[in-house]
């Protein structure tokens, strides 16, 4: 995967116009008086000066903390939300110097509410970073008036009184955000509205929030990129205009929310809670993530696909671009391959549930169990000749990759299959749709079946070099499978540059597939003749027809056994010449 690798100072040194404006830090210099008023302390303190609604960018080091200050504050504020973000280290942001738990907060995207006094027009904060190095962040104080609502107001679950913080935690398979219940705005010096006195359209309950999703560029892991796009998903206008809203909640539903994770591609999460009866809304801190780690040595963002994962889909995909132009002329081939992917889908759903094993061992496993799988199809078909039952696991395969691209659309994120029984039904009628469909051209199916399946398989490999989300076509089946949880996640991915062109490249595979081999095969007969019945045709008649050389061959029984006893004889001690047996008298 591609990383735009920066330092830090590089990154500024390049990007002095990104940086708005000079960072004021100062060395101030605090002189006090000690035992005999002779010991003096001099502390480096940086300042940064902020304006409301302007991002500005600043390095933080764990020594010297920084202090954000705000002047010149208008009467119609009422509430500040400071916030500040870093990519990958972890920066601490508190209304003290001293620091403590219900004074700040620490993450990699941050932010503090300050509830302003009457006359109040100064604002401070106190940010370090704790990392030994130097941190590159962002930060911007966004101001709301007293009809606006206070994200986090009516906060009970986490340390902060109010709390504006989206707290986001991701495994492999979901990334999950929740946030604190807003509250009502109210002017300067007013007692702030109760969270909990009623439920009626003056309370809190009235609020909705609308959660937005926005996709950071693909392939691209580098700090200036993230800088640059989580200043379009902070404000309320920005937000609107550049993310994806999900979802609305009610003041009924839980405040959290489920996601598909989609390790190394950046995601950036917010939410606007919206008050109807004043048309105002405020925006939470925006929060993003990687799903993956940037400080792991092995499997980190910019090394996510496995070996094995590259040998395996690699290997499948030179199988599926060759079935994809002659599937349909070398039949037993095509079997082999539909025959590997059906069973080996099923054993490695079997395997991941049921054991524990590491994953470079359930793919082995998984590949032996699709070869088995596939002789196993060959060998039904040079048995039994079932044309519709070898096209039965072929539509199904079919069935299942169309099935799996209708959901991988907006269309499933649907609340109605939220509910697993309705999607299974849904998911499995539209699969058997294929092969029902196509019960009576059997040799279209094939066709159409090894030319799109096929073309996918190669999509599939792709995906182990370059960042692509038609991959999620099938992984998001998978998951959906093997994780019991995994349906309360939204599973909206990005569609960029790469994505068009991965598309085109799968559509030009199919359609070139599909027409080499309906020209191909259009004056052929439609499949090969019954392979055993042939065998057993040519046996009989080797058997009656003396004058056929083939007819003086000794059985396989025999043929086998005579070149054991060769085998045999050439590690035997070689007799010495000469007569052995007695004379006759």
């Amino acid at each position: 995967m591609h990383i735009v690798r920066r330092n830090v100072l590089g990154f500024i040194l390049e990007n002095s116009d990104f940086l708005d404006a000079e960072i004021g830090v100062r060395t101030v210099f605090i002189i006090k008086d000690s035992v005999g008023a002779k010991d003096m302390k001099q502390m480096k303190v940086g300042l940064l000066e902020l304006s409301l609604g302007k991002f500005r960018n600043v390095l933080l080091n764990q020594t010297n903390p920084v202090e954000a200050v705000i002047r010149n504050i208008a009467n119609n504020v009422t509430v500040v939300v400071f916030q500040i973000h870093a990519q990958q280290s972890n920066v601490m942001i508190s209304f003290d110097k001293n620091p403590s738990v219900n004074s700040s907060g620490t993450g990699v995207d941050k932010g503090l509410v300050s509830i302003l006094r009457p006359q109040q027009s100064v604002c401070t904060w106190y940010l370090r970073s704790l990392d030994a190095n130097q941190v590159l962040s962002t930060a911007i104080s966004i101001p709301y008036m007293e009809k606006d609502p206070i994200p986090g107001g009516c906060n009970l679950e986490f340390d902060l009184e109010v709390d504006p913080n989206i707290y986001l935690d991701y495994t492999l398979i979901d990334t999950h955000i929740k946030f604190a219940p807003a509250n009502l705005g109210y002017a300067r010096g007013a007692t702030p509205p109760s969270c909990d006195l009623g439920t009626d359209q003056n309370s809190r309950w009235r609020l909705r929030y609308d959660v937005y999703q926005y996709f950071l560029p693909e392939n691209n892991l580098s700090e200036m990129v993230l800088m640059s796009h989580i200043q379009k998903m902070s404000e309320v206008e920005s937000i609107k205009a550049n993310g994806i809203k999900m979802l609305t909640l009610t003041t009924d539903d839980k405040t959290n929310v489920y996601f598909s994770s989609l390790p190394g591609q950046g995601v950036i999460y917010n939410v606007i809670v919206w008050d109807p009866l004043w048309n105002t809304s405020a925006a939470y801190v925006p929060v993003h993530t990687y799903a993956c780690s940037f400080a792991n040595l092995v499997d980190n963002c910019s090394s996510l696909s496995k070996l094995s994962t590259k040998v395996f889909f690699t290997t499948l995909a030179v199988l599926g671009l060759f079935t994809c132009f002659f599937g349909h002329r070398f039949w037993k081939t095509g079997l082999f391959f539909m025959g590997f992917i059906f069973i080996g889908f099923f054993f490695f759903v079997l395997i991941t549930r049921v054991t524990g094993l590491v994953y470079d061992v359930r793919l082995i496993l998984t590949a032996v169990a699709g070869v088995t799988g596939g002789f196993f199809l060959v060998a039904s078909w040079w048995r039994f000749g079932s044309v519709l039952l070898c096209m039965f696991i072929t539509g199904l395969v079919l069935g299942f990759l169309f099935s799996s691209t209708v959901f991988f659309t907006p269309l499933g994120d649907y609340r109605v299959f939220r509910d697993d029984v309705v999607f299974w039904v849904t998911f499995s009628s539209v699969a058997l749709l294929i092969p029902v469909l196509f019960v009576g051209c059997p040799r279209m199916l094939n066709i159409l079946a090894t030319g799109i399946v096929g073309s996918y398989a190669v999509i599939l490999a792709i995906a182990c070099y370059v960042y692509t989300s038609l991959s999620y076509i099938s992984l998001n089946l998978l998951r959906r499978v093997l994780n019991d949880y995994f349906s309360r996640a939204y599973t909206n991915v990005p569609f960029q540059t790469n994505d068009f062109i991965t598309l085109s490249v799968w559509i030009m595979l199919a359609l070139s597939g599909v027409t080499v081999q309906l020209r191909r095969e259009r004056s052929e007969v439609p499949f090969p003749p019954h392979p055993y019945l042939t065998w057993k045709r040519e046996r009989e008649r080797r058997s009656t027809n003396v004058l056929d050389p083939s007819h003086h061959i000794p059985p396989l029984r025999e043929r086998i056994h005579s070149k054991l006893l060769h085998i045999k004889e050439i590690f035997q001690k070689e007799q010495p010449a000469g007569e052995r047996t007695p004379l006759l008298l």
